[in-house]
């Protein structure tokens, strides 16, 4: 395959002016594409639901911390947590719950997470109150909930300040509990942030060391770039880094991506072509992660204040970058996945990465991206259509140049 590359040398760290070297690995597997891995964190409480194409919902940032759910020992308040539920329901989306933010009554010494709430970065003081906290809200949302993240940023002490130890009994408890009112619930084990750190990692290792994967069905991660300008494809090294931990560790769980940190959520919003390319690329490196066991993956947020991507804010229309997301997911709808790989190593530029689809009417749908700059490529011998992410398309022909940019494109190929 003859090609010319435009600013295939690798992205510049821009903030740094250093060479950034990205890379990812090439592998071939079909496996039908589960849309729930189009995930979003919801974080509003109005029970609204994003008015454009989404796989599944997270709540977190929606007044549904265990403090808001339990302001006091004998007392609930469900009634967010049920709006929320029932809109979830309605649009026929499965939805998961974090937990986090001990109520004060629970843990009254214990240092105040940076919420309103008065909530606690601490386990309470009884882990009794814990478990029947737990068993509680499980039994009243049996069915209706699919899945529940035992912990919001389980390494970050503004979030969780207990020992791993502790951590690791919540989560034995936790799983008990749920379990034995709705087997059929998914149980995350608490998410790790950092993992571009020692500490991170370190983090990620004691946890599984102590045995706390054993108590769960998927292990909960924040993947993402280290700064918002940072290409999403960074993320590939990292999730590979992760994955090798776990399996040096001697445990082999689904991962899904639940979320991002607190420094990442502060920054400058990305500009709109930016933000179009970095929302269905942070996509398309879960797709392109589902080698190494990245089963689901949700995007902070939707429905809250802007943030460096913004996809909907509650009350207003969905962005560009939104409505580009729901043209990936339209892209592949149905489909099985058949490859992915990137540049050398198959016979591309090096910045350019590709995925291979197939249809369930045989024919070949390729996504092809850079990660930073351009190149120009050449269609397979069956191609007869270029679709673009703003819903447009032209016609193709075999052997006809495509120059490729940081905006992914669909190559469709005829039936063979």
């Amino acid at each position: 395959m003859a090609f010319l590359a435009a600013g295939a040398s690798g992205p510049q760290n821009l903030h740094t002016g250093a060479a950034q070297h990205i890379d990812g690995p090439s592998w071939q597997r079909e496996q039908l594409i589960d849309p729930r891995l189009f995930g979003v964190t919801a974080s509003s409480s109005s029970g609204s639901m994003p008015a454009f194409r989404v796989g599944s919902l997270r709540f977190w940032d929606s007044r549904t911390r265990w403090a808001s759910l339990q302001p006091q020992p004998d007392v609930y308040d469900w009634s967010i947590l049920d709006r929320l539920v029932s809109g979830a329901h309605n649009a026929g989306l499965p939805a998961t719950l974090v937990f986090g933010g001990t109520p004060g009554w629970a843990a009254p010494n214990g240092p105040k997470t940076p919420y309103d709430d008065g909530s606690r970065s601490t386990p309470p003081d009884d882990l009794t109150v814990w478990d029947r906290f737990v068993s509680t809200l499980a039994a009243r949302y049996r069915g209706r909930i699919e899945a529940y993240e035992v912990w919001v940023h389980g390494n970050d002490p503004r979030y969780y300040s207990g020992s791993t130890e502790t951590l690791v009994e919540m989560t034995r408890r936790a799983s008990r509990a749920i379990k034995a009112v709705d087997p059929n619930a998914v149980v995350v084990c608490p998410s790790i942030v950092g993992l571009w750190t020692d500490d991170g990692r370190r983090m990620l290792r004691r946890f599984a060391e102590l045995r706390g994967y054993d108590h769960c069905d998927v292990a909960g991660l924040n993947l993402h770039q280290r700064q918002a300008l940072d290409p999403p494809e960074t993320m590939v090294d990292l999730l590979r880094r992760t994955y090798d931990a776990l399996h040096d560790a001697g445990v082999h769980p689904p991962l899904w991506n639940t979320g991002v940190t607190y420094e990442y959520v502060r920054e400058e919003p990305l500009d709109e072509q930016r933000a179009i390319n970095y929302a269905t690329r942070f996509y398309l490196v879960a797709l392109y992660g589902s080698n190494f066991s990245l089963a689901r993956t949700y995007f902070y947020n939707w429905g809250g204040r802007p943030l460096p991507i913004t996809l909907q804010v509650v009350g207003g229309p969905p962005t560009r970058a939104a409505l580009a997301v729901e043209e990936l997911q339209r892209w592949l709808s149905h489909t099985t996945t058949r490859s992915c790989g990137q540049g050398l190593a198959i016979n591309l530029p090096s910045n350019v990465w590709q995925c291979e689809f197939a249809t369930t009417d045989r024919r070949l749908l390729v996504i092809r991206w850079t990660h930073h700059g351009s190149a120009t490529t050449t269609a397979g011998p069956h191609a007869e259509e270029l679709r673009h992410i703003d819903g447009t398309s032209r016609p193709l022909r075999g052997g006809d140049s495509i120059l490729v940019s940081e905006t992914p494109q669909l190559i469709v190929h005829r039936q063979r």
